[in-house]
């Protein structure tokens, strides 16, 4: 299985330094949490407020989600998610949303994480990832 976090998905929708990489992973399929769809069109929304996306390149980012929203697969176990992120946030050093991303990845793979591939390209989360027994890509 190989689990995508929001910020891996931005970097499919947006030009980013991760995109080459983070597109040669696709082929195997996306599974993502339900929030995430959320989390990136508040990435393309801001960039476009600062100004760092043309009105087409939102446009086009958005088209790109909506187009990945049609493919990927949700976590959308709540609760367990839920359960899962309150332990992670007293082991590691994570915001409440890469919380709920990791422990949605978890939740997908039963607490199994041994063989099994987290996307992600934040750094912090990529750690926690790693130590939660994760295959973190892409390498870095």
């Amino acid at each position: 299985m190989r689990y995508w976090e929001a910020s891996a998905l931005v970097s499919l929708c947006i030009a980013e330094a991760a995109t080459e990489s983070t597109r040669a992973l696709v082929t195997q399929g996306i599974v993502t949490w339900s929030v995430s769809a959320v989390e990136v069109a508040s990435a393309i929304e801001r960039r476009a407020r600062e100004r760092h996306l043309s009105e087409a390149g939102r446009a086009a980012a958005r088209a790109a989600l909506e187009e990945l929203r049609a493919a990927w697969t949700e976590i959308s176990m709540v609760g367990s998610v839920r359960d899962r992120a309150l332990r992670l946030v007293a082991t590691h050093s994570l915001r409440a949303a890469d919380a709920m991303q990791l422990a949605a990845a978890l939740v997908a793979v039963s607490d199994r994480p041994a063989g099994h591939d987290f996307v992600c390209t934040d750094a912090r989360l990529r750690l926690a990832a790693s130590r939660e027994g994760f295959r973190v890509l892409p390498a870095a």
